[in-house]
């Protein structure tokens, strides 16, 4: 194959529809435990995660609800991937090794934010959330009434596998993805570029901005201790029964069951059976959908 710019070109849109394709074919994880949140600049800041006010009946003047303001922002990071094509094997046309590894490329970048949402949850027990505890945690500060304030565990500890359970119904997730730039396909392609002339390469990429952060730990709950039915049950009684500030009704209803790969039998036992180890019925079978994610191995 000639060295020229048609050539080249037609190259460029052969590898970049080969790694398009692959990216449209994805079918990410990352939507069922993430919201996503468009940002416009370095960092978005969240402290309104902490001002969900209640609905009261209107008895005498309104009654103005202050609800504590964090300060909680997520910075955009840059991310990028590169693919180097050897000269020789464009002059020799032997291009064809090429096809499966800008399908690879489409695969990595699909899988972008899955590899930072479940990194983050799996994080969750040693970092903090928006009111400065860790996102899984036994001290969640929670208004009562404007003396007083209570703390709310969303964690039972444990030192085993984590598991978790949502709720994945609700307009805000546990988790925020926050997309400032999705990326795009790029190329330094001119035979006389400088890594075409030091390095006899032709190089293809993409790059994007973006990062990830917590948002209402009410929505969830990490454990590490053994995912059994009495767990599971503690773990679901202590999401319903949740409050937001003043006493606010949450409505939290529990219906994910997450998992990394090496639990999904216990997970299966609590969710599928008909009966459980004692051949009574299993009352938490259909309670909730289980969620397998490799993410988390």
């Amino acid at each position: 194959m000639l060295i020229n710019r048609p050539n080249l070109e037609a190259l460029r849109v052969g590898f970049k529809t080969t790694f398009q394709g692959r990216l449209d074919q994805a079918k990410p994880m990352w939507p069922r435990v993430a919201m996503e949140v468009p940002s416009t600049t370095g960092k978005e800041e969240y402290g309104w995660l902490g001002k969900i006010p209640s609905v009261r009946e209107w008895l005498g003047p309104r009654a103005v609800q202050n609800l504590m303001e964090h300060d909680y922002s997520i910075r955009n990071k840059d991310y990028e991937l590169t693919i180097g094509v050897d000269r020789n094997h464009i002059e020799d046309d032997t291009l064809g090794i090429y096809t499966p590894i800008f399908q690879e490329f489409g695969d990595s970048v699909a899988a972008w934010p899955d590899e930072l949402v479940w990194a983050l949850l799996k994080l969750g027990f040693s970092t903090a959330c928006y009111d400065g505890q860790y996102f899984f945690d036994t001290d969640h500060p929670v208004i009562v009434d404007e003396n007083t304030t209570t703390s709310v565990a969303n964690t039972d500890g444990g030192a085993g596998t984590p598991w978790f359970l949502l709720d994945a119904s609700k307009a805000i997730k546990p988790i925020i993805w926050q997309v400032r730039k999705r990326g795009q396909f790029v190329a330094l392609d001119n035979p006389n570029d400088e890594n075409v002339f030091r390095n006899k390469t032709f190089e293809y990429g993409w790059d994007g901005r973006g990062n990830v952060g917590f948002g209402l730990w009410q929505f969830a709950w990490g454990s590490k201790q053994p995912l059994n039915k009495a767990n599971y049950k503690a773990a679901r009684e202590a999401m319903m029964g949740f409050k937001g500030d003043y006493g606010r009704p949450l409505n939290v209803r529990p219906n994910l069951l997450v998992v990394p790969p090496d639990l999904e039998g216990e997970g299966l036992e609590i969710l599928n059976a008909e009966r459980d180890d004692a051949g009574a019925t299993n009352v938490y079978r259909g309670t909730a959908e289980l969620l397998v994610s490799p993410w988390l191995a």
